[in-house]
């Protein structure tokens, strides 16, 4: 069997085993929770600046969730992403590079 017949086969079953991996659609969009609520771009905001928290919670009980999914949809991700990146500093300024002094040549 030649090399790249090998390395053919071994893409085609790496791309099977992760397209178990891919998102799916959330059934619970636009539809209320118990409470009669259905979340929006505040609720996304809130969400995502207090995730850290949320997600150590998760970890230990059953009853606290990192991502709600009674949900409007996109303004709910919106709001979401953007209160991580508020937390995590997505902003990008830790990425710039101090010039170095030029030197002198004598």
């Amino acid at each position: 069997m030649k090399k790249w017949m090998l390395v053919g086969i071994i893409m085609i079953i790496a791309m099977f085993l992760l397209a178990g991996c891919a998102a799916h659609s959330n059934t619970a969009v636009n539809v209320a929770d118990a409470a009669g609520k259905t979340y929006g771009f505040w609720s996304g905001l809130w969400h995502g600046i207090i995730s850290p928290v949320t997600f150590i919670i998760s970890l230990f009980t059953k009853n606290v969730n990192l991502y709600e999914i009674h949900n409007n949809g996109n303004w709910y991700n919106f709001g979401f992403i953007l209160g991580v990146m508020i937390i995590f500093g997505g902003s990008g300024s830790g990425v710039k590079r101090r010039r170095k002094p030029a030197q002198n040549e004598h």
